[in-house]
């Protein structure tokens, strides 16, 4: 058994609820910018400390004014956008519960969480939304429907003008009525399988896992940063940055769309990103196809393994002057261009939701962005861990955040205990009884282990751990994650559970497709379906899976793979919002593809005796 515990670096008094948070930024710097949201026109406006603290408090007078109660669980509906983190501040200062619901969620799960969490209101961000709300409360077995209001600047003005009734001091009783134990939202978790569990996360899990990680941070958060939210807001990981830039007085944008994020980059320059690992394997990608058609692929790639090579050799004491000479050669001609594309002042990134690659991070690192990979959960109100500039270190997930510990159990499985750590499933005192230790620890399900100075190494998911017919226990994750990092992959997953040997089934990225048939010469409008069986893709493909074979054992190695026509999304269920992958779905739908795939091979060996 591993173990490590890092203390607590300040001392949050346990009355402090999240609205606290905002309340200092109003009273010590009113005039600093706490976002820049989009008006009316699409064009980008500043809002100050005082501005959304004023707007905060006019909602929540609102909501007051509509009925709303102390305790009561108010859901959020929407794509992400400024209107989020406005009625989820005003929803805490009106001692509300908030309840977020992907805008992707089905009736029938929008039923399951209005049911379980005993909604009194909802707020749907279009008519859409709307509509799949009320469908899902027809079915629900709430006594009483909640009221549905639209997130709209009409239906928010006429709260703001019911709200002119409660006084400032009705609204400052009701805002004080938390305390840090108290409920601030419950997470229904996009979950892999299974219908999701509400977490419920308190206001002490938001600030003091806030504060403690920004004075873990060395600066790397403040009030000279800022942020594009992308990211789901429904998603623990966006909620936990929103909190936390309130805390540090950092400047947050949103986009709801991803295709516009390059866009939107080059108008807010933020200083720090958020993003999944997919995120940075698409950006790495656009920037190794515009090499190719700009007719510099070479230079691309000798500058990429520079920056790989650079950031290597820092991590073991220093680069040599030749390499450092390179490094600052291709920092003018390459390495500049990139982050100019990402606004030209990112310095650091947050990673989580799945593994990123030793050799992207160290591409990013080379090319001047740290990217702080983190390891958490839902239940652990995002990273529990962080690679802190103290302990930096490619390959790891950092140390425990001030305020939690690590422990890593005789068979693998992490355990985590500490103030991010939720206060447990909403009316599941059975699965409550099984996910903790006697002692408080939280089973996360997740294996890993501890490095010669406390970094976690997460090694795989334990329940998805595959064991050949062979008796070989294979973790998927780590081929998944090496054969996804190609330009040409979307989505890979490996399978093998029962079966002679490892296979995995792949899917193209469309975005990518065509660039890349043109600089080689092929039709960019060739069909997904042709691709599937295309020579060319074919060699590419046998070529990465020998490359991710190369890590691994040849018990643990991919003998067989097959390229799907159609992508693995949210929208096929096989996508979590937060872009893992649904496992059990997956294999359910694609149960005869699997089959095939051993079929073809048993095939092919008797052929060749």
């Amino acid at each position: 058994m591993q173990e490590i515990a890092i203390p607590a670096l300040v001392d949050v008094p346990s009355e402090m609820n999240i609205t606290d948070l905002l309340q200092q930024q109003r009273s010590e710097d009113p005039e600093n910018i706490l976002f820049t949201r989009r008006d009316a026109a699409g064009g980008w406006v500043d809002v100050s400390a005082r501005d959304f603290h004023a707007d905060v408090t006019a909602l929540a007078k609102g909501l007051l004014q509509h009925g709303v109660a102390a305790g009561d669980r108010v859901g959020l509906m929407s794509a992400t956008r400024y209107e989020w983190s406005l009625l989820d501040f005003a929803l805490w200062y009106a001692g509300a519960v908030s309840v977020p619901v992907y805008e992707t969620s089905s009736a029938s799960q929008l039923a399951w969480i209005a049911e379980d969490s005993g909604l009194s209101l909802v707020f749907a961000e279009t008519p859409e939304n709307r509509e799949t709300i009320l469908e899902g409360l027809a079915s629900s077995g709430l006594p009483k429907a909640p009221d549905v209001l639209l997130m709209e600047t009409s239906v928010l003005d006429r709260l703001r003008d019911a709200g002119r009734a409660v006084t400032d001091q009705v609204l400052e009783a009701r805002r004080a009525t938390a305390v840090g134990e108290d409920l601030a939202t419950i997470i229904y978790t996009s979950g892999a399988t299974g219908r999701p569990k509400g977490c419920e996360l308190t206001h002490a899990n938001f600030v003091e896992h806030s504060l403690q990680t920004l004075a873990a941070m060395d600066g790397v958060v403040g009030k000279h940063s800022s942020t594009v939210l992308f990211l789901p807001m429904a998603h623990v990981f966006a909620r936990f940055i929103s909190v936390i830039f309130i805390a540090a007085g950092g400047r947050v944008a949103h986009t709801p769309d991803i295709k516009q994020l390059i866009e939107d980059l080059g108008v807010i320059r933020p200083t720090f990103l958020l993003g999944v690992p997919r995120v940075f394997e698409k950006i790495y990608n656009a920037a190794a196809l515009k090499a190719e058609g700009d007719g510099k692929k070479r230079i691309f790639a000798a500058a990429a393994d520079t920056a790989v090579a650079w950031s290597q050799a820092t991590a073991e004491g220093g680069a040599p002057l030749g390499l450092r000479l390179k490094h600052a050669l291709f920092s003018r001609l390459v390495y500049s261009k990139l982050r100019r594309r990402m606004g030209g002042n990112v310095t650091h990134a947050f990673s989580g939701g799945s593994p990123l690659g030793e050799r992207l991070g160290h591409f990013f690192h080379g090319v001047g962005i740290q990217i702080i990979e983190g390891y958490g959960l839902t239940e652990t109100t995002a990273p529990v861990t962080g690679n802190i500039p103290s302990v930096y270190r490619i390959g790891t997930v950092g140390i425990p955040l001030p305020g939690n510990a690590v422990r890593v159990e005789a068979d693998g499985e992490l355990l985590v205990r500490g103030s991010s750590v939720f206060r447990g499933y909403r009316n599941r005192p059975e699965l409550n009884a099984e996910s903790f230790s006697t002692d408080g620890w939280f089973y996360t399900g997740d294996l890993g282990r501890l490095d010669e100075a406390g970094r976690l190494i997460i090694t795989g998911r334990k329940k998805e751990i595959l064991v050949t017919a062979g008796g070989k226990n294979v973790a998927p994750a780590q081929l998944e994650d090496a054969i996804r990092a190609d330009l040409l992959v979307s989505q890979a997953v490996v399978v093998g559970d029962g079966k002679p040997f490892i296979s995995a089934m792949i899917t193209l990225d469309g975005d990518v497709m065509p660039a890349w048939l043109r600089s080689k010469g092929l039709d960019p409008d060739t069909s997904m379906k042709e691709l599937t069986e295309h020579p060319e893709v074919l060699a590419h493909l046998q070529q990465v899976i020998d490359s991710t074979n190369a890590s691994v054992s040849k018990a643990e190695s991919i003998r067989s793979f097959t390229v799907l026509e159609d992508d693995f999304t949210i929208d096929s269920g096989h996508l979590t919002p937060s872009l893992k992958i649904r496992r059990a779905e997956v294999m359910h739908d694609f149960q005869r593809v699997v089959e095939n795939l051993y079929e073809k091979a048993a095939a092919r060996a008797k052929r060749h005796g």
